[in-house]
């Protein structure tokens, strides 16, 4: 009887599957294995397949061809630490906890990527840069949903890209580095750079990630792989260092460049190399077809110890690291999945960091509690669906950095970007479809559609303690 019982059970299954043909393949098999490998710093234009002339980046213009390029995609914020959160807990930068790269630790509370898809199965990994709470604390990657992690754990630590040790599941791991601290006697994490360099760490962390998929490939896996390239190391002036460091300057050595700038462009083409290995590793494994491999940064690029004119690293777009201008916060995203992922395929949909969350518990499967999410599943568009599309009513930033024209409210609706400049209490309207670099104010001609998206600014912005706005204090 249980027999009949049973397979009456799947008649009616397989009937369910076939009627409900708009569902996604995907979720019908085994759970799609994720991999979200994050650049530190890179630009918009930092990459081939973005418009790059100088710097060779052939694996991820490979990716690119293989799978889907979008034009249009944010990140959380314009500095790391909040970037980061909104990455990992799918809240933009109105709601989420950390909004600033102090006091940035995530809590109890917090509900993360990683802690979502463990629901369903998946076994999950966090190899590289964390910068979202020290061991110990309850940020601490272990608290956070990661059943591994190794890397840095502090965002400054990860300055050094020769440190002495790193931090794997809790303990300390030493690496085979000699390093010099800023203050004699320094023994805290911040504030070092080496000046025996023998491990570099982009390449521990890529060796590590390539013996975790390995380890990983009979069960349904999650990889942040946070890589630190091409962050400067700020700490680099102790041992006469412009920062950015890298084991050598490759074929680019002989370039007539300032050395900053031949050492940027070997850090970007050994980070595009290592992208290339973690692709050819999935297709030896037979993995590639049910793994989601995304490739993105976690704001624009950088200005110091280098000149991001140099390369043009923000590409068409107006801004760099800390400005929320596209410049600072439009980043390049790649999707790639055989056989799932059109090659060749390119998307303008407007979506961000935290867009993330929900797009992997819809590949998982995985439910997200009510109001816990600010994003929307990008599964469609990843799967050729536009039409299918759920879309933004606005993306949310703001960021109160230091400097008062740094403390910055915006809103993006549809192909219109709206600024606030808290200190001035200006306002800067664009359409960013346009007018990509944001040359034109429309403002003064158009108070409806100004007054619609301060609406939004309104409904976007929660008050926290932390990095209340001017107004608030």
């Amino acid at each position: 009887m249980k027999q009949i019982i049973g397979f009456l059970i799947i008649c009616v299954m397989l009937v369910c599957e076939v009627l409900a043909g708009d569902q996604p393949p995907v979720v019908r098999g085994s759970k799609p294995n994720i991999i979200y490998i994050l650049a530190d710093d890179l630009g918009y234009g930092d990459l081939g397949c973005y418009g790059q002339k100088a710097i060779q980046t052939p694996q991820l213009d490979r990716m690119a061809e293989q799978g889907m390029r979008f034009t249009d995609h944010y990140a959380g914020s314009t500095v790391c630490a909040p970037s980061r959160c909104t990455l990992m807990t799918g809240l933009h930068q109105g709601n989420a906890r950390v909004r600033g790269n102090k006091q940035n630790q995530l809590e109890d509370q917090d509900l993360t990527v990683a802690e979502v898809l463990k629901t369903v199965g998946y076994k999950t990994g966090l190899i590289g840069k964390w910068g979202l709470g020290i061991e110990g604390t309850p940020g601490e990657p272990s608290a956070q949903g990661f059943d591994y992690y190794y890397g840095y754990l502090d965002q400054i630590h990860a300055h050094n890209h020769f440190p002495a040790w790193l931090i794997q599941d809790g303990k300390q791991v030493s690496l085979d580095n000699s390093v010099k601290f800023k203050k004699p006697n320094y023994t805290d994490v911040l504030g070092s750079a080496a000046t025996e360099k023998n491990e570099y760490s982009q390449t521990v962390f890529t060796e590590d990630a390539l013996r975790f998929i390995e380890e990983s490939r009979d069960e349904p896996f999650f990889l942040y792989l946070a890589f630190v390239v091409p962050h400067v190391n700020n700490e680099g002036h102790i041992v006469g260092h412009h920062g950015m460091e890298v084991p050598d300057q490759g074929i680019y050595a002989d370039k007539d460049w300032p050395d900053e700038e031949r050492c940027k462009a070997a850090m970007i083409s050994m980070l595009d190399a290592d992208v290339g290995r973690i692709l050819d590793h999935l297709q030896e494994l037979g993995l590639a077809e049910n793994t989601l491999v995304i490739f993105s940064s976690d704001n624009g690029p950088h200005k110091e110890g280098v000149n991001p004119e140099f390369f043009e690293s923000n590409g068409p777009l107006k801004g760099v690291k800390r400005d929320l201008y596209d410049g600072g916060i439009r980043i390049p995203m790649i999707a790639w999945w055989p056989g799932t992922v059109k090659a060749g395929t390119e998307s303008d949909f407007p979506s961000a960091f935290w867009d993330m969350m929900a797009t992997f518990a819809d590949l998982g499967g995985a439910s997200i509690p009510v109001g816990k999410t600010d994003g929307v599943s990008l599964l469609p568009t990843l799967l050729g669906q536009p039409e299918k599309q759920q879309a933004h009513n606005y993306l949310y930033w703001e960021f109160l950095g230091t400097q008062p024209f740094h403390q910055t409210q915006v809103v993006r609706s549809g192909d219109w970007k709206l600024i606030h400049f808290l200190a001035k209490d200006t306002w800067e309207l664009y359409n960013v479809r346009r007018d990509l670099n944001e040359d034109h104010n429309l403002a003064a001609k158009n108070p409806e559609i100004v007054k619609r998206l301060k609406d939004y600014m309104a409904d976007g912005h929660s008050y926290n303690p932390v990095y209340p706005l001017p107004t608030e204090k």
